[in-house]
């Protein structure tokens, strides 16, 4: 369903026994996370999927910068390059120190300044456990540039994002992170893709859902209120700088929460322009991430 500000439509096709979520739960959510984002010194937007099925979306007619969650999409466009090209994630790319910017998030470039050779699957491990930004680079230059990775998620029937620019684009110029953005749905429907389709080899495809679970970035954010949870967590953020008004360009994460019956739901937080500290803006995704676990796991 989409919900616009003020607005609740609901598009309810199945009944969730394991939830007993009723169009009045969906309703009282969107209620309380519409209540508690209008207090908020930031723009915010939240899109959840529950079982694949019925969706609740809150500010989602806007672009939020991505920021680093575009490397969940990249790392879909490496899966389909490998499958076209019959490549194995365990091919090596020779990476030099003029590959490795400096002045930038990459803690591949510290522990390697002088690079070295390494797999797809090592790069993308930096990439999606770490954020690392030289390794993002990187993976763009061997299957052609960013636009390849957008024509790849349109491909899949995705069309609200888009990405154009590299980290180091970005580094250069602050204002390109506008440039490379998504609507929360549009992301949460790449989460879905990766989860329930058949994209490419299932190896490939396991291992970036793993990479997912085994994230080491945001743990402050949807991930906070779930540590003690009888839940399986997989998410990608994104975390931008300060514009030149002080704002903090974004701050995000995507990601899927599992039950252990089998049921999930899929959930993005993106924050723009955020006046509060870095802290009380992941606090802004940690409660609605808090919010949304308890209407699905309370009776």
């Amino acid at each position: 369903m989409n919900i616009k500000t003020n607005r609740l439509i609901l598009l309810l096709f199945i009944l969730f026994p394991a939830y007993v979520l009723a169009g009045n739960r969906f309703q009282e959510l969107y209620t309380n996370i519409h209540q508690f984002i209008s207090q908020q010194k930031a723009e915010v937007g939240v899109a959840i999927i529950a079982d694949g099925k019925d969706t609740v979306t809150i500010e989602n007619n806007r672009r939020y910068p991505l920021m680093s969650v575009f490397k969940l999409h990249q790392a879909l466009a490496v899966g389909d390059y490998c499958k076209r090209h019959q490549l194995s994630f365990d091919t090596l790319l020779t990476v030099d120190s003029t590959d490795l910017q400096p002045n930038t998030y990459s803690p591949l470039r510290d522990r390697y300044p002088h690079g070295g050779k390494f797999s797809l699957k090592q790069l993308m491990e930096y990439t999606l456990h770490l954020s690392d930004n030289n390794a993002c680079d990187i993976l763009f230059k061997f299957t052609g540039g960013p636009a390849v990775t957008d024509r790849y998620i349109r491909s899949l029937g995705i069309n609200d994002f888009s990405i154009q620019y590299t980290e180091d684009d970005m580094h250069q110029d602050l204002n390109l992170g506008y440039e490379n953005w998504s609507t929360p749905l549009a992301t949460a429907e790449v989460i879905e893709a990766l989860l329930t389709r058949t994209l490419f080899d299932k190896p490939h495809q396991e291992f970036i859902k793993e990479a997912l679970v085994t994230c080491q970035t945001g743990t402050s954010r949807i991930v906070h209120p779930l540590q003690d949870k009888q839940v399986t967590v997989g998410h990608k953020t994104g975390t931008g700088d300060r514009n030149a008004s002080g704002q903090l360009i974004a701050i995000n994460d995507a990601g899927f929460v599992q039950f252990p019956n089998g049921h999930r739901y899929t959930l993005v937080v993106f924050v723009k322009d955020s006046q509060e500290s870095m802290e009380d803006t992941e606090a802004i995704i940690a409660q609605i991430s808090e919010m949304v676990y308890q209407a699905f796991s309370n009776p």
